[in-house]
């Protein structure tokens, strides 16, 4: 499938998009390349902050692993979940992950389950691990982005805004919320790449990641037309305020609490 994409107010004509490629004859979706990059990508920066916190290759590896999985499977549970009228039918269509339905927060919900298990089993420091996937997250998910520019999905509503795309096939010019997703990652990663030596405890990088990009993905799931809804209401959006209400609150307590203890 070839999609025809233009940014006319930034002076970018018609683009031909194509979504899959011929690999020894065998066809190859970019979507799924672009996501592999970006968890090669994001396991090497894994590496190298690991070395710095103490924590080795070969314990990143098994937690990726062991965390790929379980990410693709809560993704998919989550994703299933707000949309069981599409599966409650059809019941074998919940293992088509390749027609696409997986959702980030499901994902990062596996992740972070698989992640702890594997910690408490191995009696290594989940905070101490959490921080290191907190900065992998973000770069996969910056990367991971541009998958839905090939597949010319997850896009916000109809804009007349200088930096709109448009779908030429469809004939209407949108916000490319793929990209100010993938923006918005790079941008919290790197202020928390700053301030990691400023950090005051093990875990704070994980949580300021959470609200971070709650915070970002609070406004653009505002802007897309394909949410997941509970009754009325956008579940990515009710994730993402809790994200920052109760990551931010964590923060400020546990330094309060440092100071008390510094105090003592």
């Amino acid at each position: 499938m070839v999609n025809e994409i233009a940014f006319p107010g930034l002076g970018i004509g018609s683009m031909h998009i194509k979504n899959t490629f011929l690999f020894f004859g065998f066809s190859i979706h970019w979507y799924g390349v672009i996501i592999a990059l970006g968890i090669i990508l994001a396991y090497l920066f894994a590496v190298y902050e690991g070395k710095k916190r103490g924590v080795s290759q070969d314990t990143l590896l098994d937690i990726v692993i062991f965390g790929l999985p379980a990410a693709i499977i809560c993704a998919r549970i989550y994703y299933v979940i707000f949309e069981w009228d599409q599966y409650k039918n059809n019941l074998l269509d919940i293992f088509k992950i390749w027609e696409g339905g997986l959702a980030i927060y499901g994902g990062v919900i596996g992740a972070c389950i698989s992640t702890f298990c594997y910690c408490r089993v191995k009696k290594i420091s989940f905070p101490k691990v959490a921080d290191i996937g907190g900065f992998g997250l973000l770069i996969g998910q910056a990367i991971g982005r541009w998958g839905n520019f090939v597949n010319a999905e997850a896009y916000g509503a109809e804009t007349t805004l200088p930096w709109r795309m448009e779908l030429v096939d469809l004939g209407i010019s949108v916000h490319p919320t793929f990209l100010y997703e993938s923006l918005w990652n790079i941008i919290i990663f790197l202020l928390l790449l700053w301030y990691r030596k400023k950090q005051k405890f093990d875990g704070e990088i994980f949580l300021l990641y959470l609200a971070g990009y709650g915070l970002g993905r609070f406004w653009i799931e505002g802007l897309r037309t394909d949410s997941l809804f509970l009754g009325s209401l956008r579940v990515s959006q009710l994730v993402a305020a809790l994200c920052v209400i109760v990551c931010v609150a964590l923060v400020v307590f546990i330094r309060l609490k440092q100071e008390k203890t510094s105090e003592i």
